[in-house]
């Protein structure tokens, strides 16, 4: 493997095409796309200042690398790609890329970041300014994270989180197949129109959670003062634990809860309307 020492670069393709290549130490200043259509790279205590920096990569593993805001839209097209250890202040850092594998990754402005990728694997990450984070990704798994920013997870696909707080507007819009395991999500309007959303053990804030569901499943999940007007529209099996504010029109299943201040099923409900509510300590 050919190895670069604490060489600075800048411009545009400095890099371009390189395989089989060892980065150590190396910063790359402003410019664009410096290791674009390469292979096989590994980079050790690197910076980069750069934008598109891995563009139509295969192979790609960064350790105690910083991504500076400027090196915005850094991997996109790209393959088996791993950051471990990394700090990235850079927006826009995925798109359609496959096989991502994150560990130890602080993402500080990750504002529309993982766009259309697939086969995604985070552990011990945190993700700030996240705004339309994972938009139609898919295959995903995570644990032990951490993240801010609205509209996540819309429209994604068999995704698996454990260990998580998730503070997000809008978060699982229009999803399939996520299932939360121990879990705090704290965002009004969570899961709305998703299919096969499972929550067990998780713990939900925010006005009007889970409504126009279909297939929801809750196991043991809390519900915070401020979860109003629940379940409007949605098909589910749910077993809740203490005290919710109020379930409004849920269309079918069943619902056991500890108690419940209201419940409000009025003209407006769609049918089937045969969805069984429990209270077992009313």
């Amino acid at each position: 493997m050919q190895q670069i020492h604490n060489k600075e670069f800048g411009g545009e393709r400095p890099l371009y095409r390189s395989a089989d290549l060892l980065l150590d130490g190396v910063t790359i200043h402003v410019g664009e796309s410096s290791v674009k259509e390469s292979r096989n790279i590994r980079a050790e205590g690197c910076r980069f200042e750069g934008k598109y920096v891995f563009w139509e990569n295969t192979g790609v593993s960064c350790r105690d690398c910083y991504f500076a805001p400027s090196a915005r839209s850094s991997i996109w097209y790209s393959r088996d790609i791993s950051l471990t250890d990394c700090v990235v202040d850079a927006p826009k850092m995925f798109r359609r890329a496959s096989g991502i594998r994150l560990q130890g990754v602080r993402l500080n402005h990750a504002e529309e970041t993982f766009w259309d990728c697939r086969d995604i694997r985070l552990e011990d990450c945190e993700i700030l300014e996240a705004d339309n984070l994972f938009m139609h990704c898919s295959d995903i798994q995570i644990e032990r994270y951490r993240q801010e920013g609205n509209y996540s997870f819309q429209y994604t696909r068999h995704v698996e989180i454990r260990d998580a707080v998730i503070r997000s507007k809008d978060a699982f819009w229009d999803s399939d197949y996520c299932t939360l395991i121990d879990c705090e999500i704290d965002g009004e309007y969570l899961g709305w129109y998703s299919r096969n959303l499972r929550l067990i053990r998780c713990r939900i804030s925010g006005t009007q959670p889970l409504c126009y569901c279909q297939d929801l499943i809750l196991e043991d999940c809390t519900f915070a003062p401020d979860c109003d007007l629940a379940f409007e529209y949605s098909t589910l099996q749910a077993t809740v634990r203490g005290h919710l504010d109020s379930i409004k029109n849920p269309t079918s299943g069943k619902i056991v809860v500890d108690s419940v201040r209201e419940v409000i099923l009025d003209k407006n409900i769609k049918a089937p309307a045969n969805c069984r509510i429990e209270i077992s300590r009313p």
